[in-house]
C-alpha cells in the first residue's frame, strides 16, 4: 500500500498526466505506433528513477493503444495495429453521424479493460507468468490456427472470399528469409524481399492507401456533417456500456490473457473479442454496420494487453507485446533486474508502477474525452486536400521509420494498390491481414512442435497429447462448426413457431 501510494506523489502524478497526453496524439496519428511512440519518447526516462521512468513509459504505451482508436473511427485508418477490428464498427458509426458517441464509447471500453489488465498485474502476476510458460511451441500452433478461424467473422457475408485472402496473408508471411530453416523463399533473386514483408508497413498499406485513394476518387464530404456535433454523448455511452457490461467485461479478460502471451499483441486480442462479440450477438449480421458492442469490445481488449503483457516481461522477462521489449531495454539501461525475485526484491518500484499504471489509466477518460471531442471536430471540418496530404505523410514516414527502408515503403504503396483493388471485388482487406500476422506464429510453432516430436518419436504426442493444446482443439471446432448448427436450427425454430 505505501508503494501505491508513492504512485500519487505530485511528480508521479503530472509524468502519468504527460505520458498520456503524448501517447493518445501520436496513437492517433495514422502509421505511428505504441511502438515508436514508446520507443520515441523512451530517452526521455534515462535520467529519472526507475519508478517514475516505468511510470511514465507505461503512461505513454496506454494513451497510444487508446489514441489509435481516433484514426480508426474518423478516418477508418486504424492508428495502431491494436485498432484494426475498432474500424469494422467504429467508421461505419461515424459515417451516420455518431462519430462523437463512438469515441466516447471506445474512451469508456479502453479504461474499463486497462483497469482490468492492471489489476490481473497487480494481484495475478506469479501464477499468470507459469501459464505463459506453459504455452510451448505446439500451442502457438494451434492458438494461430485459432486465430485463423476467426476469417469467417471478418469476410463480411463472403466466406470464400475471406479464405482466400486469409491464404493470400499466409502467401505473403513467407516471403523471405524462414525463421526456423533460414531458407530463402519468394525473394525472386531481390535483397530487399530477404527481410520479408514487414507486418505493420503492410498494415498501414493495406488499410490506409485505399482509404486516400477513395477519398481522392470521391467529391462528397469525408464525414456526415448535417447536424451539430453534440459534445461528448457520456451520458449515453454510459448507458450503453451499462447495458452492455458483460461484453466489455469479456473483452477485458479476453485482451489480459492474449497479452499475456509473448507475441500475441493487441491486434489479435481486439480480433478475438470482437468475434466473441459477435458470435454471442442476437443479431451477429450487422456488426460490421455500426454496432456499439464491436468497438467496445475491440477497445477493451486491446488496452486490457497493457497490463497483461506486462504480466511476462516483468515476472519471465519475456516481452508480452512489441512495446514491452522497447520499455523491458529501457529498464535493463535503469539497472531493474526483471525476473521472478522483481516482486521481492525491488517490490517498491514495481508496486508503485502499478498504482501508476492505474493512475494513468483512469487520467484517460478526461483526457481521452477532451483530445476525442477536438480530434472529431478537427477531421469533420478540415479541408479533404489537406486530410489527404497529411495523412499521406504520415503514413509515408511511419512506414520509413520501422526500419529506414525505402523499400518498405514502396512495399506499402503496392500492397495498399493492391488491397484497393481487391475490394473493389468484396476481397476485404482484413482477413489478409490476420493471415500476415498469423501466419509467421504458425509456422515456426508448427516447425519447432514437428522437430521436437519427430526427436522423441512422438509426433501425435506432441500435437494432440497436451492438454492445453486439446482445450485450444476444442475451440477450435466450436468455432468452426457452432455457426454451421445455429444457421441450421433458425429454419427449424420459424417452422415451429405457430402462425400469427
Amino acid at each position: 500500500m505505501d508503494a501505491l501510494l508513492q504512485s500519487l506523489s505530485p511528480l508521479n502524478v503530472v509524468l502519468a498526466l504527460i505520458g498520456v497526453i503524448a501517447g493518445t496524439i501520436v496513437g492517433s496519428l495514422p502509421g505511428l505506433t505504441a511502438t515508436m511512440a514508446v520507443a520515441v519518447l523512451v530517452p526521455l526516462t534515462f535520467a529519472m528513477d526507475p519508478a517514475p521512468a516505468l511510470i511514465l513509459m507505461g503512461a505513454i504505451y496506454t494513451g497510444a493503444i487508446y489514441g489509435g482508436a481516433y484514426a480508426a473511427i474518423l478516418l477508418n485508418t486504424p492508428g495502431t495495429p491494436s485498432a484494426i477490428a475498432t474500424t469494422f464498427d467504429g467508421y461505419p458509426m461515424a459515417k451516420r453521424g455518431d462519430g462523437d458517441l463512438a469515441i466516447t464509447l471506445a474512451c469508456i471500453a479502453s479504461v474499463v479493460g486497462g483497469i482490468v489488465g492492471a489489476l490481473a498485474l497487480l494481484l495475478l502476476a506469479p501464477p499468470l507468468a507459469e501459464v505463459a510458460l506453459a504455452f510451448g511451441p505446439v500451442e502457438y500452433f494451434w492458438l494461430a490456427i485459432f486465430g485463423l478461424t476467426l476469417i469467417s467473422a471478418l469476410s463480411k457475408g463472403d466466406l470464400l472470399k475471406g479464405l482466400t485472402g486469409g491464404f493470400l496473408g499466409l502467401l505473403l508471411s513467407t516471403v523471405g528469409v524462414a525463421q526456423i530453416s533460414s531458407d530463402v523463399r519468394f525473394t525472386f533473386g531481390s535483397d530487399v524481399m530477404l527481410g520479408g514483408i514487414e507486418v505493420v508497413s503492410a498494415l498501414i498499406g493495406l488499410y490506409c492507401i485505399p482509404v486516400l485513394i477513395d477519398l481522392v476518387a470521391t467529391p462528397d464530404r469525408h464525414l456526415d456533417v448535417s447536424g451539430q456535433t453534440r459534445g461528448f454523448r457520456l451520458l449515453e455511452a454510459w448507458r450503453l456500456t451499462l447495458q452492455n457490461k458483460w461484453n466489455v467485461i469479456r473483452s477485458s479478460i479476453i485482451g489480459t490473457i492474449v497479452g499475456i502471451l509473448p507475441g500475441a499483441g493487441g491486434s489479435i486480442a481486439g480480433l478475438v473479442a470482437y468475434t466473441e462479440a459477435r458470435r454471442s450477438s442476437k443479431n451477429p449480421e450487422t456488426f460490421g454496420t455500426g454496432r456499439y458492442e464491436g468497438v467496445q469490445a475491440t477497445e477493451a481488449a486491446n488496452n486490457a494487453t497493457v497490463g497483461g503483457g506486462f504480466v511476462p516481461t516483468l515476472v519471465l522477462g519475456i516481452p508480452g507485446t512489441p512495446p514491452d521489449a522497447v520499455i523491458l531495454g529501457a529498464l535493463m539501461v535503469q539497472g531493474v533486474r526483471v525476473g521472478p525475485t522483481l516482486f521481492t526484491e525491488q517490490g517498491t518500484i514495481v508496486y508503485t508502477f502499478i498504482g501508476g499504471l492505474l493512475l494513468a489509466t483512469l487520467l484517460m477518460l478526461p483526457v481521452g474525452l477532451l483530445l476525442g471531442r477536438y480530434a472529431y471536430k478537427s477531421i469533420i471540418n478540415v479541408p479533404k486536400a489537406m486530410l489527404v496530404g497529411g495523412v499521406g505523410l504520415l503514413t509515408n514516414i511511419g512506414t520509413f521509420a520501422i526500419r529506414n527502408s525505402v523499400s518498405d515503403v514502396v512495399i506499402m504503396v503496392v500492397l495498399g494498390t493492391l488491397g484497393w483493388l481487391l475490394a473493389r471485388f468484396g476481397f476485404s482487406a482484413s482477413p489478409i491481414v490476420l493471415g500476415l500476422i498469423l501466419g509467421p506464429i504458425a509456422e515456426q510453432g508448427f516447425v519447432q512442435a514437428w522437430t521436437i516430436g519427430a526427436a522423441t518419436e512422438n509426433l501425435t504426442g506432441m500435437f494432440f497429447g497436451r492438454p492445453i493444446s486439446l482445450a485450444i482443439i476444442a475451440m477450435i471446432l466450436i468455432s468452426l462448426f457452432l455457426p454451421l448448427v445455429k444457421d441450421r436450427m433458425k429454419p427449424r425454430r420459424l417452422t415451429q413457431e405457430p402462425d400469427t
